[in-house]
């Protein structure tokens, strides 16, 4: 098998979700046989929003020939990564190069867990909501829109609110008896706004 590990390993990271790595190639001497071309084992250390450390899986990608550099896609953002390099012959892998750590940045959030409206009255109702899985950051708010549906399924006027990350319900206030609304629900980190949920629910009539 091959004597030497690659050199000089770099990462350059690109966006959230794509790193690129470089590497030096290693003497064609040592590598004892027919260069195959080089491995790079990658895997994610921890998430940064969350310390929750679960089973690690390493991911193999490996780049033919006398490449010195790949492509690592989809990578989950706001997250720790190790990485090394090895080369390739056709009897085996050499060895691996010392791991470098490298970490992505924030990403847009993944849409809010759920949201659910309860505690109709004739002007006001409940909003309760569960934080994104995927945060793929520092959750900076909520953006809660809202407008009224009337009987011929024509959509009222738009309500934006902005409510800040740690709050996790509302009560909305000052709304029309007996009238349906619709509900978007978003979570936005400093990059931008995750996708929304959308929900319904309708005030009472009377009392």
């Amino acid at each position: 098998v091959p004597m030497v590990a690659p050199g000089n390993v770099q990462v350059h990271v690109i966006n959230s979700t794509l790193a690129k790595v470089h590497w030096d190639p290693v003497p064609l001497k040592s590598v004892r046989g027919h260069l195959q071309g080089y491995k790079v084992y990658y895997w994610k250390v921890q998430s940064l929003s969350r310390r929750s450390r679960r089973h690690v899986e390493k991911k193999i990608l490996t780049f033919r020939g006398n490449k010195t550099f790949g492509m690592l896609p989809g990578l989950e953002p706001y997250s720790s990564y190790k990485l090394n390099v090895r080369v390739v012959n056709g009897k085996g892998e050499g060895p691996a190069s010392p791991d470098k750590v490298f970490k992505t940045p924030e990403g847009v959030p993944g849409s809010p867990s759920f949201l659910k409206i309860t505690n109709p009255t004739l002007d006001s109702l409940t909003l309760e909501w569960g934080s994104p899985t995927h945060p793929n950051g520092v959750l900076i708010s909520y953006i809660l829109k809202f407008q009224p549906i009337n009987n011929t399924h024509e959509l009222g006027p738009l309500v934006e609110i902005r409510i800040p990350a740690n709050e996790s319900s509302l009560i909305l206030k000052n709304l029309n008896y007996s009238t349906r609304y619709k509900f978007y629900f978003n979570a936005q980190t400093a990059v931008g706004s995750g996708s929304q949920i959308t929900e319904e629910a309708v005030t009472i009539m009377d009392e």
